[in-house]
C-alpha cells in the first residue's frame, strides 16, 4: 500500500501570519495521525517562515506514525536538527535559502561525491534517506551510487500537464519508476499532487511507496474538513 504523508507546512504558515499558536501545529500533527495519515512531513527552511525548528522538536515527541523531515543538507543547522531528532526518514532537497518552494531535484551525477558523504552521515545515525530528483533516466540510474535508500520524484511537471494529456504527463515518470525498481530503490513522490491527479499517478506506478502532500490537501481541508480529506486522499491511493 502506498503511504500518505501529510505535509503540515501550510498550517504553520497560517499560524505565523498572525503570531501566537493558532492553529496549533503540534495538535495538527496529532490530528492528522488520528485521522489516518500514515506519516507527517515537515520542511523547515533557514528563515523558519513556516515550520520552525522548535516545531520539529515538539512534533518528534508526539509522532506515532512515520516522521519525514525534508530540507537542504548544505545548511549545517538542518543537518544538526535531523541528527538530533532522528526521524524515520530524511528527504534531501536542493533548495536555495530564499526559495519559495522546491522546484528541482539533485543532479546525482555531478553531486555524487557530496551526496555520498552526507547520506552516509544520516544512514550512520540509523535514518532512512530519500533524495529529491527529477524524472530523468540518467539521474535516476545514478541515484544508487549516492547510497540513498529511496528517491522522491518531483511531480510538478506531471501535475502541470495532467489535464492536457495524462498519458504524456506520466511517461517520464513511468521510465524513472522502472529504473528505480530495477536498481532496488524505494520510490516516493511529491509536489502538486492532488485529488484530481493522484489516483492516475498511483494506478500507473504501483511500486510507489509513499507520497508527501501538503498544499493541495490543506487547501481541500478548508472546504471538506481535515479528517474527510485525509480519507479521500488515502482512497485515491487504493487500487
Amino acid at each position: 500500500m502506498t503511504k500518505l504523508s501529510v505535509n503540515i507546512n501550510k498550517i504553520a504558515t497560517l499560524r505565523n501570519s498572525r503570531g501566537g499558536n493558532n492553529p496549533d501545529v503540534v495538535k495538527a500533527a496529532i490530528d492528522c495521525q488520528t485521522f489516518g495519515a500514515d506519516g507527517i512531513t515537515v520542511h523547515p527552511r533557514p528563515d523558519e517562515r513556516h515550520i520552525r525548528y522548535a516545531d520539529v522538536r515538539e512534533i518528534s515527541k508526539i509522532i506515532t506514525t512515520e516522521f519525514n523531515i525534508e530540507g537542504n543538507p548544505k545548511e549545517d543547522k538542518f543537518v544538526q536538527l535531523v541528527l538530533e531528532v532522528k526521524p524515520h526518514q530524511v528527504t534531501l532537497v536542493p533548495d536555495d535559502p530564499g526559495q519559495l518552494t522546491s522546484n528541482h531535484g539533485w543532479d546525482t551525477i555531478k553531486e555524487r561525491e557530496y551526496l555520498q558523504g552526507i547520506i552516509k552521515v544520516f544512514k550512520t545515525a540509523g535514518i532512512r534517506v530519500s533524495i529529491f530528483v527529477d524524472p530523468i533516466e540518467s539521474i535516476v540510474a545514478a541515484a544508487p551510487e549516492t547510497g540513498a535508500d529511496r528517491i522522491e520524484l518531483y511531480t510538478e511537471d506531471y501535475a502541470k500537464n495532467y489535464t492536457r494529456n495524462k498519458e504524456a504527463a506520466i511517461a517520464s515518470y513511468l521510465k524513472a519508476a522502472a529504473i528505480a525498481d530495477q536498481k532496488g530503490l524505494g520510490l516516493n513522490a511529491g509536489h502538486d499532487l492532488d485529488m484530481d491527479n493522484l489516483r492516475f499517478f498511483k494506478q500507473s506506478i504501483p511500486t510507489l511507496s509513499e507520497v508527501s502532500i501538503g498544499h493541495a490537501l490543506i487547501s481541500d481541508a478548508l472546504y471538506y474538513g481535515l479528517e474527510n480529506v485525509i480519507q479521500l486522499y488515502k482512497r485515491a491511493l487504493t487500487i
